[in-house]
């Protein structure tokens, strides 16, 4: 039986990033959990400090062509502050545990699974605004 949808609160409230990018970089038994919940709720928090998804995206690539010490060590690797210090975080934690290739090219990923949350959440939000009896619409 599926389970009942969760509000994004919900997912914030039980979904520590940090904990799974620990775990779901070293760890297979982990991994769904990274990019399944770890992904929604790193793309929930990003797009409430309005992260864009290209951002996330650019970062991904960054991993991919520098590595993700070059990556942690950004000035500002995203717009505001507050988003640029909260991914470093993510960055630092992935660093010290993914010291292969694979482990940096798996981060790369799960940013690029991260971006492509944001952006289908901002899709629906544009969608659901241009729906007439949406909530929001005239």
């Amino acid at each position: 039986m599926p389970s009942a949808p969760r509000t994004d609160d919900e997912v914030l409230a039980t979904t520590d990033v940090p904990v799974l990018l620990r775990y779901g970089l070293t760890q297979d038994a982990f991994r769904t959990a990274l990019f399944g919940d770890g992904a929604v709720a790193a793309a929930v928090t990003l797009d409430r400090l309005g992260v864009v998804p290209r951002s996330v995206s650019y970062i991904a690539k960054i991993v991919r062509a520098g590595g993700l010490r070059y990556a942690a060590e950004l000035p500002e690797p995203l717009p505001s502050r507050e988003a640029s210090e909260l991914l470093r975080d993510w960055l630092e934690t992935a660093a010290q545990l993914a010291g292969t290739p694979e482990g940096e090219a798996r981060t790369a990923r799960w940013l690029d699974t991260v971006a492509e949350i944001l952006g289908l959440r901002r899709d629906a939000r544009a969608r659901s605004k241009d729906t007439p009896g949406a909530p929001g619409t005239p």
